[in-house]
């Protein structure tokens, strides 16, 4: 069998479409956006058979799976409605904007019985992997603390772009305008809670305020603070509105016996100290990188290292053998609503915020 793919919101599902093609056992078969000609003009640039402005169209299709990669404030409603049309869902991050938008897509994962898989690729990030097996191995101990940092500085795409939720002008605010940064600590939370095995249970919140972003009342730096179920402690900051340059993501990840940390970008400066090297004297250089070194050349298709190639692998495998996805809706949820729950708590005089357990309601 070979999986039929509809990809809809074409800046950043685009780059989805190269990775399924280039597999034997998948295909995408339509492309939607709503800017009609880009739409058009993609799917003759790739070789698509369809194209379409209408995302409705998309759903009434023939289609197995559709991937949702549009403004985050609409990842819900159109994976509900991807899976209430009988399709499987591969959604772009975050998982959704509000709490009850989470309620509403537990529930219509459940119903339709179709497969919900999160696309958060941090998750497959070649050294985050390695984090991952040092951990699991005991290198450090047992994990207890940790630190995570998103910037990128994305002032550019603040403004005059037509997304679908906001008016496009020259002038006009985009979605990105209004994110609350903290909202898209998945990156960041994605990996950590996958190492640590763990889930947020409580959330404190704090921000800056617009002040590089005061043009456009755009919040430039959060912090979200988390206790887990386990009793550790993770932080992370975002910010997109930033002096900033180049953008980088940094992890730190404290053990009872040791600790694992990135560079704050570039590839030089990973580092470790176990507690199974004797007499160690400082941090040992890890020779770790972003991609993997033992995969085709295709597998660097998808633009963000080798992460995209082995994340599709995932979500096909999860729908053609009928397997659980390596990142459900659970998974999902448990990275996404801590960052609305720090939100909260930020505009909230940083009160802590109970993070619900999207298993139970």
């Amino acid at each position: 069998m070979s999986l039929t793919v509809g990809v809809v919101g074409l800046r950043r599902g685009g780059s989805f479409v190269p990775v399924f093609n280039h597999r034997s056992d998948s295909q995408t078969t339509w492309v939607c956006d709503l800017n009609r000609e880009r739409a058009r003009s993609f799917a003759e640039a790739h070789a698509v058979a369809n194209w379409t402005g209408d995302y409705e169209e998309l759903l009434a299709s023939d289609v197995d799976a559709v991937v949702v990669a549009t403004p985050a404030p609409l990842h819900a409603q159109m994976c509900i409605s991807a899976l209430e049309a009988g399709k499987h869902v591969l959604s772009e991050v975050p998982a959704v904007w509000t709490l009850d938008e989470a309620r509403r897509l537990v529930a219509a994962v459940k119903q339709s019985g179709r497969k919900y898989m999160f696309a958060e690729n941090m998750n497959y990030v070649a050294y985050l992997q390695s984090f991952d097996v040092m951990v699991k191995q005991g290198r450090i101990g047992e994990p207890y603390y940790a630190e995570a940092e998103y910037i990128h500085n994305c002032r550019s795409l603040m403004t005059g772009r037509d997304d679908g939720v906001t008016e496009g002008s020259e002038s006009g605010r985009t979605w990105r305008a209004s994110l609350p940064p903290i909202h898209y600590c998945t990156h960041s939370l994605g990996p950590l809670l996958q190492i640590m095995d763990d889930r947020i249970v409580s959330a404190v919140g704090m921000h800056t305020g617009p002040r590089i972003g005061a043009a456009t009342d755009t919040i430039d730096m959060e912090v979200g603070i988390f206790k887990t179920a386990r009793g550790n402690v993770i932080k992370v900051t975002c910010g997109f509105y930033v002096a900033r340059e180049p953008s980088f993501h940094y992890f730190s990840i404290y053990g009872t016996e040791g600790v694992l940390e990135s560079p704050r970008g570039g590839w030089e400066g990973f580092r470790a100290n176990f507690h199974d090297i004797p007499h160690l004297q400082g941090m040992v250089p890890l020779p770790l990188s972003w991609a993997h070194t033992n995969l085709p050349p295709e597998a660097h298709a998808g633009g963000h290292g080798t992460s995209e190639y082995l994340m599709i692998d995932d979500f096909v495998r999860a729908v053609l053998d009928d397997k659980t996805p390596a990142i459900d809706v659970y998974f999902g949820l448990d990275m996404t609503l801590p960052g609305i729950c720090a939100h909260m708590s930020a505009e909230n005089g940083s009160a802590p915020v109970a993070v619900p357990d999207p298993r139970e309601g």
